[in-house]
């Protein structure tokens, strides 16, 4: 997921940033609870946010543009990847109540508040591990895989996570990741095109895209050279 504190974008270039970000193992960033409710299928969610996650002062427009877009199967076994306090992975859980959610993140802050807001709204068909990208599931294979991925870690880091889905997406499984232009997203859409034989945009608003990629390429291929690729809005 993308951080909401003020850096330099990652294109062009894509270089990873250098400095303590949301995606660090260990935040230093001085604590600063709250607390914050969001709605998803007419129920109220109440969740603990803090500063060194991302999205500690209110629910990203992206990730709420995803989790709008996210259809379920009610047994859909569903990964969230890069979950921060869990807003992804606590909506696919209740959209999946007979299925189960894995939520991961590198970040200790953010796996112990996906872990309180779990426990807090009484959801039991979803855990949360900490470790990066794939890392913690093994070679468990999702119906879905969810992102809203960490595009100020840098490119390398974003790549290596829509590379890794493949793998680990059942048959028929989907990868859903949401951006902006300014973060990217068309470029990563057309690198997409590599790994997927269909990509859709399932919705756009306020700058954002959320993408759909099913039917991995059995050739294996990782997409596009990024020479010549639109970066641009929308």
């Amino acid at each position: 997921m993308p951080r909401q504190d003020a850096a330099g974008p990652p294109f062009p270039g894509g270089e990873a940033v250098a400095f303590q970000h949301y995606f660090s193992e260990r935040p230093r960033a001085v604590h600063r609870r709250r607390t914050l409710r969001f709605l998803y299928r007419g129920r109220i969610l109440t969740c603990v946010t803090d500063s060194g996650v991302f999205g500690s002062a209110g629910l990203d427009p992206g990730t709420a543009l995803l989790i709008e877009n996210m259809t379920l199967g009610k047994r859909d076994r569903v990964l969230d990847l890069g979950c921060g306090w869990g807003p992804i992975g606590l909506a696919a859980a209740l959209g999946a109540p007979e299925g189960s959610v894995v939520m991961v993140d590198p970040n200790h802050r953010a796996v112990s508040l996906s872990r309180e807001n779990l426990k807090m709204n009484g959801v039991r068909n979803a855990e949360v591990r900490q470790g990066s990208l794939y890392v913690p599931v093994g070679e468990d294979r999702f119906d879905l895989i969810a992102s809203n991925p960490p595009y100020h870690a840098g490119r390398a880091l974003v790549e290596e996570a829509l590379a890794g889905a493949p793998a680990h997406l059942s048959e028929g499984g989907r990868l859903l990741i949401v951006g902006k232009g300014n973060q990217g997203i068309r470029y990563y859409q057309r690198w997409l095109e590599g790994l997927f034989a269909r990509i859709e945009v399932l919705s756009r608003g306020g700058g954002y895209r959320v993408l759909e990629a099913r039917d991995p390429r059995v050739d294996g291929s990782r997409g596009v050279s990024s020479g010549g690729v639109d970066a641009g809005s929308g």
